[in-house]
């Protein structure tokens, strides 16, 4: 079983940043592929970020390149998202995922292929 704990959500006005950190537990964090989704009220939960084992390889929505960062501490089974330059739309309660028999072929987009979810934060980015 692993339990994943999300913190670092808030109010920020547009143009600001956010780091979110999701902590979680299981012996071997570092095999885990890791990912950040997001939902908002009546769409279905949206891929933001992923992060591969190693952390050399990460995956972003097109629509957070450039201004989104996630990373991994494999010492302190954590895994972040730094969120710059935000703005309106990525409003939303922001998930982290572990997927804990990641392949190097798995599609880290994919909300399906993860096994275990926190219980999510909230983002609000105000205009």
């Amino acid at each position: 079983q692993v339990q994943l704990v999300e913190s670092g959500g808030g109010l920020v006005q547009a143009g600001g940043s956010l780091r979110l950190s999701c902590a979680a537990s299981g012996r071997t964090f570092s095999r885990y592929g890791m990912g950040w989704f997001r939902q908002v009220p009546m769409k279905e939960r949206e891929f933001v970020a992923a992060i591969r084992w190693s952390g050399g390889n990460t995956d972003y929505a097109d629509s957070v390149k450039g201004r989104f960062i996630i990373s991994r501490d494999n010492a302190k089974n954590t895994v972040y998202l730094q969120m710059n330059s935000l703005k309106p739309d990525d409003t939303g309660v922001y998930y982290c995922a572990a997927d804990v028999n990641f392949l190097p072929t798995t599609d880290s987009s994919r909300a399906t292929e993860y096994d275990y979810w926190g219980q999510g934060t909230q983002v609000t980015v105000s205009s």
